[in-house]
């Protein structure tokens, strides 16, 4: 006579085999002969794993698909009145409607649109079990399983894509590196022609800054005419030095330098070995130190190697044998004086 119904299930009662109502929860009383319950309904949300049914796509492969619904009784007497099992009813309607939707794709479109193919199959099981009780929450493929010998041509696939795009990928890396070393390189070649030009720019100021120096500092000591003319004619030499040079020019200005240089080697050569005698015996009282000595023997050469050049520069332009510097006259100077331009072979 005493009935308790647990929480979210409901018992469908009949009297002398006709629906008489449902017992909610709780505490309920039946008439005993009289009341029997048909059916016992648990309205929780049920999840269903159909096993895997084989489909063919359009592209005529068969393809494995697995898949998990969710639904809950809504109407417990619905779920008993109107169909003989709903869990068996919802299964075959779910294998017919998947066959439909997956007949109408090729393989590669089913195994990419399983957002789709899940709100089509909850849709028509929705409409379907609407009027059997049921609502049909949710429904998810698990699994879609294609042939062996076309996962290994997929799989060939996917590794080919995965290489051309690794393929990409490289070259647009290595275009982006030669980019970038050619820029580099350009602004290397710029701020090198950029140094190169500051360089260029400081050295010639600098020879500038140099000559100027050099012009003041003449100005300045204001040397007379027999340093030019010493330095006029050892520059003499350098003019011949050549290998390639055949002949060369004495010019107007050689005259006059001689003249100089001669002048002032000749009043050296007027002195008497006496008087040369008499300053070394001088001299010789004082004392002086190495670095005196070492001095005054290099000034000494220094004018007997100019007295050597003097001499020869000037039997060359007399075309005399060599003489010393004491022999050279005011005539030969003064044939220089006819023939200011005269050509001396070498």
């Amino acid at each position: 006579m005493v009935k308790v119904v647990p929480q979210q299930v409901e018992y469908v009662v009949e009297r002398l085999g006709k629906y008489s109502r449902t017992l909610t929860p709780g505490l309920n009383i039946l008439v005993p002969f009289i009341d029997s319950v048909r059916n016992k309904v648990d309205k929780r949300e049920v999840v269903v794993s159909f096993p895997p049914q084989p489909v063919i796509t359009s592209d005529n492969l068969v393809v494995s698909i697995d898949t998990v619904l969710y639904f809950k009784v809504v109407d417990s007497v619905r779920a008993t009145y109107e169909i003989y099992s709903y869990l068996q009813g919802i299964e075959q309607l779910t294998v017919t409607t998947l066959r439909n939707v997956i007949g109408s794709l090729d393989l590669e479109k089913a195994l990419t649109s399983r957002d789709e193919i899940n709100r089509h199959l909850s849709g028509v099981l929705d409409e379907t079990t609407g009027r059997w009780g049921i609502k049909v929450t949710r429904v998810e493929l698990k699994a879609i399983e294609p042939p062996p010998s076309i996962r290994d041509s997929m799989e060939k696939q996917m590794r080919a894509e995965r290489d051309r795009r690794a393929a990409i990928l490289h070259a647009e890396g290595l275009k982006q590196s030669q980019i970038l070393t050619a820029e580099g390189e350009k602004q290397a070649a710029v701020l090198r022609a950029e140094g190169e030009r500051q360089s260029r720019i400081l050295t010639a100021e600098g020879q500038a800054k140099a000559i100027r120096t050099v012009v003041d500092s003449i100005h300045a000591a204001n040397p007379d005419s027999k340093v030019m003319a010493y330095q006029y004619l050892q520059s003499l030499p350098q003019i011949a030095a050549g290998q390639s040079n055949k002949l060369w020019i004495v010019p107007v200005e050689l005259t006059r330098a001689l003249e100089g240089i001669g002048g002032a080697l000749g009043g050296m050569a007027q002195l008497s070995d006496a008087a040369r005698t008499d300053l070394v015996e001088r001299n010789a009282g004082q004392e002086e130190s190495a670095d005196v000595i070492e001095a005054r023997r290099s000034a000494e050469n220094a004018a007997a190697a100019a007295n050597a050049e003097a001499a020869a520069a000037a039997a060359q332009v007399s075309g005399k044998p060599q003489a010393t510097a004491g022999e050279i006259t005011a005539e030969d100077l003064a044939a220089l004086d006819d023939q200011p331009t005269r050509e001396l072979e070498r």
